[in-house]
């Protein structure tokens, strides 16, 4: 492994040094220097580090999968002041409420078609309840039972499993049961109780997140990790969030990837709040490639950053960009990303990886490479 020699200028950090070092050495850097890195470290610094690790592990291989959303409905029985997306219950004809034949019906449109995943995910609506998703997991599975069923973010579950009267084993074993197979990483926000008090107290706490996803590791399922970062938290609030996870993964091994998910301020209670910069999303990105070391992969979620912002974080740590997304998903384009229209066809986004240097592979869900493009598909 090879740092440029800029990291060995006069007047640097000696402990920004001492942090390139532990790279290069692959040794684990501890909280304290991860916020030193957010706090220290420039976008070329923690870039660079951050790009090595990625080639040891990857070489220049980014992965992608076909999948496709399911979005059940955005009424909620929450109120998330960062959330542009739901609906609160008292307002639900301002919202929408799919039943299972719209759900299955979304299913057929892709039969025949190489799609790989199915990704349910929405807000939490007091009528959805445990067995209404267990039939709609079981009949899926009936209908396509090669597509992997990836569904609910632990938000959804615990209201699930607490109005089902479940414990968490119960309520993740029925669900397994019906067909589920892994789960989405979304409702970590940030675990830290000083924010999520603030941004989203009324739901699942860090410590019931981090619970029913250990379970769902236990039960032999996996499951993605998120953090939304640029609103009110601080760097040690990052930091902590993310050394939970690496706790946990040392624990279980049942994390996929993590995904750093950019606040959008668009229309929700937050708007005061200026985005962050291009240049603070990658450098949270290649401090999170830097920190996380027993996550194998970092995603970055296309339609939320635009298509050019993902491309660059390839070159800083990034080795995954989701999927396909053939879906009208309107999570991320209510609250202001750059995609209002989250679709690309496997070769525009197999060059959108080569037009970087980068060699698209198409993956299933646990990242098994299912296919290397060499060239535009």
């Amino acid at each position: 492994m090879q740092l440029s020699g800029v990291f060995k200028t006069t007047g640097m950090d000696k402990r920004l040094l001492a942090i390139a070092d532990k790279v290069k050495n692959n040794e684990r850097i501890t909280e304290e220097e991860g916020v030193i890195l957010f706090e220290k470290g420039e976008l070329g610094f923690v870039g660079a580090l951050a790009n090595d690790i990625a080639t040891r592990l990857h070489g220049g291989k980014v992965y992608f999968n076909r999948n496709f959303h399911i979005e059940p409905t955005n009424v909620c029985v929450f109120t998330c002041n960062f959330c542009s997306y739901s609906r609160q219950y008292k307002h639900r004809d301002e919202g929408w409420e799919m039943g299972l034949e719209q759900m299955l019906d979304i299913v057929r449109k892709y039969d025949g078609q190489p799609v790989t995943e199915v990704h349910i995910v929405g807000g939490v609506h007091p009528k959805m309840n445990l067995e209404f998703f267990c039939e709609l997991l079981s009949k899926i599975r009936a209908h396509r039972p090669d597509l992997h069923l990836k569904g609910f973010t632990a938000v959804e579950l615990d209201y699930m499993f607490r109005k089902a009267k479940l414990t968490t084993q119960e309520g993740m074993q029925r669900l397994k049961d019906a067909g589920l197979q892994s789960l989405p990483g979304g409702g970590a926000e940030i675990f830290h109780p000083d924010v999520r008090n603030v941004i989203c107290a009324d739901k699942v706490d860090g410590d019931g997140w981090l619970h029913i996803h250990q379970t769902a590791h236990e039960l032999g399922m996996h499951s993605n990790a998120t953090m939304l970062y640029g609103h009110i938290e601080k760097y040690e609030h990052r930091v902590d969030h993310m050394s939970r996870l690496r706790q946990l993964q040392d624990t279980t091994g049942g994390f996929n990837c993590f995904i750093p998910l950019k606040f959008r301020n668009k229309d929700n209670d937050m708007s005061n709040i200026a985005e962050t910069s291009i240049i603070e999303d990658l450098r949270m990105y290649a401090i999170a490639r830097i920190f996380m070391d027993n996550f194998r992969n970092l995603k970055a979620y296309w339609p939320m950053l635009g298509r050019q912002t993902a491309q660059l974080t390839l070159s800083f740590g990034v080795n995954d960009l989701d999927g396909t997304i053939d879906d009208t998903t309107k999570i991320y384009s209510m609250a202001g990303s750059e995609e209002q229209s989250p679709s690309l066809s496997t070769e525009e986004l197999c060059d959108m990886i080569e037009a970087v240097g980068r060699i698209p592979v198409e993956r299933d869900t646990l990242y098994n490479e299912l296919r290397t493009y060499t060239t535009a598909v």
